[in-house]
């Protein structure tokens, strides 16, 4: 078993998440994360997906996804080739003692205190997902309220993979 990221390129029309997602139930795929924005132009939207499998159903997705109309183009995202990151926001219980530890630790992640108030603090970090993974790691000892994450998205490197459509 392997995780595979695809950066797909489609049509900004109505439904096309739900089509992709309905792809993943139909067949019994399992979708890990999926993240989806317009690009720079609004006819697309880049999507991006992590699913989970071995070999022959990572082919399987890539060729059902190939099928779909509103499809212009998939990417697999590779180590060495791509930068893929994650957000995650984090709203901690934290008296005074703890706000300053929680906030060492932040620092040492590069995270941003986005909130504080007088029993939580809220933090913003963005990275790969081993550097979320242990940041929410060491705030185990810490009573975490609220946690939200996107899930990853990612652009394959340099200028050589750049498709332009009409």
């Amino acid at each position: 078993m392997r995780k595979q990221v695809y950066s797909l390129l489609v049509d900004n029309n109505p439904g096309v998440l739900s089509r992709i997602a309905g792809l993943f139930s139909r067949r019994g795929y399992s979708i890990d994360s999926i993240t989806a924005g317009m690009t720079a132009d609004p006819r697309f939207t880049r999507l991006t997906v992590v699913a989970t499998g071995d070999e022959l159903i990572l082919e399987q997705i890539e060729n059902q996804l190939r099928k779909l109309v509103d499809v212009r183009e998939i990417k697999m995202l590779k180590d060495g080739e791509s930068v893929c990151r994650e957000l995650v926001m984090v709203k901690v219980r934290a008296d005074a003692r703890q706000r300053s530890e929680i906030i060492s630790v932040s620092d040492v992640f590069r995270a941003k205190i986005v909130d504080v108030e007088k029993e939580s603090v809220m933090i913003e970090l963005t990275g790969d997902q081993s550097k979320v993974e242990a940041f929410l790691n060491l705030l185990e000892g810490y009573e975490v309220l609220e946690l939200a994450r996107t899930g990853i998205t990612g652009l394959s490197r340099g200028i050589r993979n750049v498709t332009y459509l009409d």
